[in-house]
């Protein structure tokens, strides 16, 4: 059973489709993108920065370490190839299916946890390090829920190191090429991007603005170590919806931010 708290109405219907738009549609996306992300690499954005080349989690080998939004566990697995102790979790199942269709290919395995990040079934103090690469942050309506979680499951002076839509990205329209830069949304107070499916929401995604981004982890007891905004990876010809290199020099596509508990 895949363990989701749901509260209220629209933000949550939202939410709850998404994750089974993702359940359904991830050996799909595993076989679009699973190329560029390894089965065993931390590859944190479409731009092609990966934890081999930057090393935003720090040491891991001994580490206690929780991915949430974890897809099919390749960050989790390069962990695990690092001598971290490892978990990984998701709130679609389908995307654990994957998980282990891949640890089955490669004999690395990690323990799967199905969970809401919002409601993490985990114990206070248990981690040293979270993490996600674009998990879970921009499809919830409320993300310091999450922040807030992850401070909870940290031990006292653990990391935060996460990547998500950059803020900025949201109001143009998604398209890679450069000539068709339009705005197309508002930056604030922005209504989620909703798809429809026979007149029932299939998916959805929810803008927060930079100030909403950063107020969330320090609001969370987080002190704010590092905000980056990665620029293309030289060699990287993977288009990912509107990542692209051509785009690329003209608007941020991603935020990276690490943060830790004092």
């Amino acid at each position: 059973m895949c363990r989701m708290e749901v509260n209220g109405p629209t933000g949550e219907d939202a939410v709850m489709a998404s994750a089974r738009w993702w359940s359904a549609t991830a050996a799909e996306y595993i076989a679009e993108h699973g190329d560029f992300l390894g089965d065993a690499d931390l590859r944190w954005c479409p731009e092609g920065l990966t934890e081999d080349s930057c090393a935003f989690l720090g040491p891991v080998a001994g580490a206690r370490v929780l991915e949430v939004g974890a897809g099919a566990g390749q960050g989790a697995r390069w962990v695990a190839r690092h001598g971290g102790d490892v978990v990984a979790s998701d709130v679609a199942e389908g995307m654990l299916r994957q998980a282990r269709i891949i640890a089955e290919r490669t004999a690395i395995s990690v323990p799967l946890i199905c969970a809401d990040a919002r409601a993490l079934p985990f114990a206070d103090d248990s981690f040293d390090i979270v993490f996600t690469a674009f998990g879970v942050l921009p499809f919830v309506p409320d993300p310091g829920r999450v922040h807030r979680e992850v401070a909870r499951v940290l031990r006292a002076g653990g990391r935060w190191v996460f990547s998500t839509t950059h803020p900025m990205r949201w109001v143009f329209a998604d398209d890679p090429d450069p000539d068709h830069l339009r705005v197309v949304r508002p930056y604030f107070d922005a209504p989620p991007y909703v798809e429809h499916q026979d007149g029932v929401v299939s998916y959805a995604e929810f803008q927060h603005t930079m100030a909403d981004v950063v107020g969330a982890v320090i609001g969370a007891g987080f002190v704010l170590d590092d905000l980056l905004e990665p620029r293309w990876v030289p060699g990287n010809s993977h288009t990912w919806g509107a990542w692209s290199a051509a785009r690329a020099p003209f608007v941020p596509g991603t935020l990276i931010i690490r943060a830790h508990l004092p």
